[in-house]
């Protein structure tokens, strides 16, 4: 939490258990041989399920991201349109929101680079779901190499 005239610093906190609890519905899937419902999305190997913990709800706006890679690589960050309940085991395609973060780091280069136009419309989207959410679900993906540890990231508001 980032103190100061009303900058509210909220970190993307890695839900291992949920992560855990989509990979084993997978697994099930392909032990008893089913397909999965139509739509459902299922987690790959680097796809994790991230949350947002809104300890404020109202009068949020997005300022800017905080992401950090502390090497090379890619990270697509996914907001979900699941209300509520922290069970996305059947989390389906549908509810996955358009635009989505990309943010990366080249070899070399020491800050993350990323698309601003979908990032500020991303931010601005979770700001006004926060009104409506006290936790957001995120589905991030990492790519060429990265990790779930080698990622620190936040979404920061002005409140």
């Amino acid at each position: 939490m980032a103190a100061g005239a009303g900058i509210l610093e909220l970190p993307f906190i890695h839900d291992d258990q949920l992560t855990q609890c989509m990979r084993l519905r997978f697994q099930s899937l392909q032990q008893k041989k089913l397909r999965p419902q139509d739509g459902e999305k299922l987690l790959r190997p680097n796809e994790h399920i991230y949350r947002v913990d809104f300890i404020q709800q109202h009068n949020l706006r997005f300022l800017r991201w905080s992401i950090q890679l502390e090497r090379p690589g890619k990270v697509t960050v996914t907001g979900t349109s699941q209300h509520w309940t922290p069970d996305l085991t059947h989390l389906m395609n549908r509810q996955l929101l358009e635009p989505v973060g990309v943010f990366w780091k080249k070899p070399g280069d020491k800050n993350v680079e990323y698309n601003e136009a979908d990032a500020q419309e991303f931010g601005e989207r979770i700001a006004e779901l926060a009104q409506i959410r006290k936790v957001m679900y995120f589905l991030l993906t990492f790519t060429d190499g990265l990790e779930p540890a080698q990622l620190k990231g936040s979404v920061i508001f002005k409140a």
